[in-house]
């Protein structure tokens, strides 16, 4: 829309006008001054004795300079006489889902239980919900952020897997606890707007009262997702029992659709229970009219702007300020007073993401050695070096940390490069940083395992080697002695001296075998240098089968994860 009058974007610059005006006009004001004689002569002699005295004074600068500052201010106002409507991305619907991870999520009356049932109707919320911003938060006796507000659906799908009730903390029920910690992710990522998705069975009234004290002063609604069945089912254990409760029955979790269909109603939410279609999800208003999913463009709404046409009034003043430069009316000198900055490698990829940032790119794109090379923090650098095969930077990189899991990874580098001695020293640091890293400890019994049959393995390579020399010392002194038998005794030096450099062979060759490197065999070859080959062969295979018993499932990070909060909880003080 066009309009003869300009919308001002930033009229506050209106105020230097009447400031521009009073310079200026005192500047056509000034007298003019033609050095310091005209202060020194009397001005009866100043038109004759002075050049210029009797010439018109040129006032065409201070019009330039007039016409110069208006058109700044007026560029400055950010004047606009075009109204755009462009496309913007609805942030306005955030959710919070909370997940019960009790032993009840367990319960088989959802075949094949319940909480693989909760898992899929989450993942089908997240692909329906697309780019809109989604948590997930998950509770037992304590409540821990699975995932901040993001749309990143990869990263909730493979933490989802790793969900089991074993990775809580502590043990209980406490959906207040859950939903005050969803009310904090909208504080800080929605600016406390967004709905809450509660996925439970059952709700005590502890948390009832919690969850209406944590809604009392705000607008966000509770929609509740009932997963289970009214009939109830056990809980199965590992043992092949059933979970029981403190009077030793069999524990029977039912689902109280009465209770929860109340309690939302009351909150002025909703209420539905969990079905294998969309209809569930259709009901709480989580999907389009008629259970459709939303596509991008429904995420979308319109927003009006005043276009800013500011830029195209420096288009004249950058022609004012030549044309001044030009005649001399700008001191350009002044810009030859300022010392250049030095100059620096620069990439156009700095103008936009940090150097770790442009790391992960790289390390996602499988470069993993360009980006050890742009990695500035230490962790970050060793995963490349490890990810590009030099164990050996890795394990320096990893050694720079301070925490169990920099030198769990540490040993695992040295573990991956040969040293197995190192790698078992920084197992035994991790596991005094943190003795609770399960990890540390499999993988360190694994790597002593290793060891201690390369070490008989050696050993045995050692004692075949001296048997050997001794067995040609001797038979040597043997045929010298026959020889001549009236000669002086023989010289015990020289057997000793093979004894020695078998043993020196031997130690070699344990050595480059604990360094992953093939020893070269000596000079005389006998049927236990021939067959060392093969019992590398099969050492290395040992090794690499090792290596992929390594576990890597984000469970393990999830139960600490959550175990360092709940302790951190734990020791500050309320």
């Amino acid at each position: 829309m066009n309009d003869l009058l300009p919308h001002l974007a930033r009229p506050a610059w209106l105020l230097l006008l009447p400031l521009c005006g009073w310079l200026l006009w005192r500047l056509w004001h000034r007298k003019r001054r033609l050095g310091r004689w005209q202060a020194l002569l009397p001005p009866a002699f100043q038109p004759w004795l002075l050049s210029g005295g009797r010439g018109r004074q040129n006032r065409r600068p201070w019009l330039l300079l007039g016409l110069a500052w208006l058109l700044a201010l007026l560029a400055l106002l950010g004047p606009g006489w075009q109204q755009l409507e462009q496309p913007a991305q609805q942030r306005s619907d955030p959710l919070v889902a909370i997940l019960e991870l009790t032993p009840a999520m367990l319960a088989a009356d959802l075949v094949p239980n319940r909480l693989e049932h909760a898992r899929r109707k989450l993942l089908d919320l997240l692909a329906a919900r697309g780019e809109a911003q989604t948590a997930i938060v998950v509770y037992a006796g304590s409540a821990h952020v699975l995932v901040p507000l993001s749309d990143d659906l990869a990263t909730a799908q493979n933490l989802l897997t790793a969900l089991t009730p074993g990775l809580m903390p502590a043990p209980g029920q406490r959906a207040d606890l859950a939903v005050q910690r969803a009310l904090d992710l909208l504080d800080q990522g929605a600016n406390g707007q967004g709905r809450l998705l509660l996925l439970s069975g059952d709700l005590s009234p502890p948390e009832e009262s919690g969850i209406r004290a944590a809604l009392a002063e705000r607008d966000n609604p509770l929609l509740l997702l009932g997963v289970g069945t009214q009939a109830g089912a056990p809980v199965p254990l590992e043992d092949g029992g059933f979970l029981k409760d403190a009077d030793g029955g069999i524990l029977l979790p039912r689902l109280n659709s009465e209770q929860l269909a109340s309690f939302a109603a009351s909150l002025g939410g909703g209420y539905a229970s969990l079905r294998l279609d969309d209809s569930d999800l259709a009901s709480l208003g989580l999907l389009a009219s008629g259970g459709e999913r939303r596509t991008g463009a429904e995420r979308l709404q319109p927003l009006a702007r005043w276009a800013d046409q500011g830029h195209w009034l420096l288009l004249p003043l950058l022609l004012l300020a030549a044309c001044a430069g030009r005649r001399g009316w700008l001191f350009a000198f002044a810009a030859l007073l300022i010392s250049p900055p030095p100059a620096y490698a620069f990439d156009f990829a700095d103008l936009w993401w940090r150097a770790d940032q442009q790391g992960q790119r790289l390390l996602e794109a499988g470069r993993p050695v360009e980006a050890a090379q742009r990695f500035s923090e230490p962790q970050w650098r060793g995963q490349a070096y490890y990810q590009a095969g030099d164990y050996a930077a890795a394990a320096a990189a990893f050694a720079q940390g301070r925490d169990a899991a920099a030198a769990y990874n540490r040993g695992n580098a040295l573990a991956k490069g040969g040293e197995l001695e190192a790698a078992l020293e920084a197992y035994d640091q991790a596991l005094r940083r943190d003795p609770q890293l399960a990890v540390a400890r499999h993988n360190r019994q694994l790597v002593a395992e290793l060891l201690q049959q390369r070490q008989q393995a050696a050993a045995g390579q050692a004692a075949s080697a001296e048997q050997s020399a001794a067995a040609s010392g001797g038979e040597a002194a043997e045929q010298s002695a026959q020889r001549s038998a009236g000669a002086s005794e023989p010289s015990p030096r020289q057997p000793a001296e093979s004894a020695s450099s078998a043993t020196t062979f031997g130690s070699e060759a344990a050595r480059h075998e604990q360094l992953g490197e093939s020893p070269s065999p000596p000079q005389s070859t006998t049927r236990n240098a021939d067959a060392r080959p093969f019992e590398q062969g099969e050492q290395r295979q040992a090794l690499e089968q090792w290596l992929r018993q390594i576990p890597d499932d984000p469970a393990e990070l999830l139960r600490r994860k959550f175990w360092y909060e709940q302790q951190r909880r734990q020791e500050t003080p309320r």
